[in-house]
């Protein structure tokens, strides 16, 4: 949870100096073609890559998709708390903190 209270700390950081608006920048680097625009291009993808985890291990359910949603917008805020219920849940069985409910009984 350190990680996320440093997430946390940073983004209130940047939020009071430059607002919540942050599309222009995110996109306009990444239209730029340079270094911090390939940064959020892949940043971005793993946001994706993310959201596609979260709605895939709860079986594409309606409350899969909406912690999809959040996964993506959310990023690390969402995903490190996430994961740390996931592990307290499953008492941290790792197989089924990644697979949910694609895990096979046998």
């Amino acid at each position: 949870m350190a990680l996320w209270g440093a997430l946390a700390f940073y983004t209130a950081k940047v939020i009071s100096t430059h607002g919540l608006n942050l599309f222009p920048y995110f996109f306009g680097d990444m239209a730029s073609w340079n270094w911090p625009g390939q940064f959020n291009l892949d940043f971005i993808m793993m946001l994706f890559l993310s959201a596609s985890w979260t709605a895939w291990r709860n079986g594409f359910s309606i409350r899969g998709w909406g912690l999809a949603l959040v996964a993506f917008f959310g990023g690390a805020g969402f995903l490190l708390p996430y994961l740390t219920y996931l592990g307290w849940k499953n008492n941290g069985d790792t197989t089924a903190i990644l697979l949910g409910s694609n895990v096979k009984v046998n």
